[in-house]
């Protein structure tokens, strides 16, 4: 593909990264990688995309694809990610430790320095393929092996419109927050109505306040006294308070009821 250097055209970019690659021993991780290679050049032969259309640059446990501008987003977004869906499950069969891939998308302007891609746009989409959600997707079941991600213009601009292989409604908005990044993105499984989601824990249980005999009205269970403060820090019962105390009120239990002194300072 055919950039000039230190000037800047709009292309699609595509961030791809291999799950729990770090994990992997030598030999599984270069059958992961040759398998992601040979799924995405496959893929883009699928689209009709190939030779100076598609700038390719190794990221070890991934890749970072810049597309040419004549390349239709939406090739991608449909029969381009079916392949790449498809490819991964052959990939797959047999092995105890399957390819698993995040992939994200985004289009904007890309610039060339000779070392590799620069641009808005390529920070995005590796921050989308790195996303929490997106890692959090793949965690939720271990029959996923792609997730994809779309940016918001991406989605509202290319996957919305629909098309062969595509699926607008299939995708679900989850926000992202990362370093320089806080945005909603749209998260997407081939041939899932969803994409698993871990179910968010209840808030714990928070133990009713009870009322203590000679205490405040809602004190917590176990409250001896309770303190006016306002001025220098002050230590009470081992724990260090901001401020004189004003008044306290010790509560102490007699013959089965309560008996209340009140100090002053």
């Amino acid at each position: 593909m055919s950039v000039s250097r230190g000037g800047a055209v709009h292309r699609l970019v595509v961030s791809a990264d291999i799950k729990g690659s770090g994990r992997l021993g030598q030999r599984a991780k270069i059958r992961a990688r040759q398998g992601m290679y040979e799924v995405f050049e496959a893929a883009f032969a699928a689209v009709g995309v190939g030779g100076s259309q598609v700038h390719l640059e190794d990221r070890g446990d991934g890749v970072l694809a810049a597309l040419a501008p004549e390349v239709p987003p939406a090739a991608l977004v449909g029969l381009w990610l079916e392949e790449v869906h498809q490819g991964v499950r052959e990939h797959n069969e047999g092995l105890s430790e399957p390819l698993r891939l995040r992939i994200a998308m985004h289009g904007g302007p890309v610039a060339e320095d000779g070392r590799g891609l620069v641009g808005r746009a390529v920070d995005l989409a590796c921050r989308l393929c790195d996303s929490e959600p997106a890692k959090a997707i793949l965690a939720a079941d271990d029959d996923v092996h792609v997730v994809f991600v779309a940016s918001d213009v991406l989605y509202h601009s290319v996957v919305a419109e629909g098309g062969r292989f595509v699926e607008p409604e299939h995708y679900r908005p989850i926000p992202v927050r990362a370093k320089e990044t806080d945005e909603v993105a749209w998260f997407h499984v081939p041939r899932r109505a969803a994409p698993p989601w871990p179910a968010a824990a209840p808030p714990p249980e928070q133990p009713a306040p009870t009322a203590v005999p000679g205490g405040r009205p809602g004190q917590a269970p176990g409250a001896k006294y309770w303190i006016n403060v306002n001025g220098h820090n002050q230590i009470v019962d081992g724990a260090e308070v901001h401020g004189d105390i004003v008044g306290v009120r010790v509560t102490r239990e007699r013959d089965g009821g309560a008996e209340g002194a009140e100090r002053g300072e």
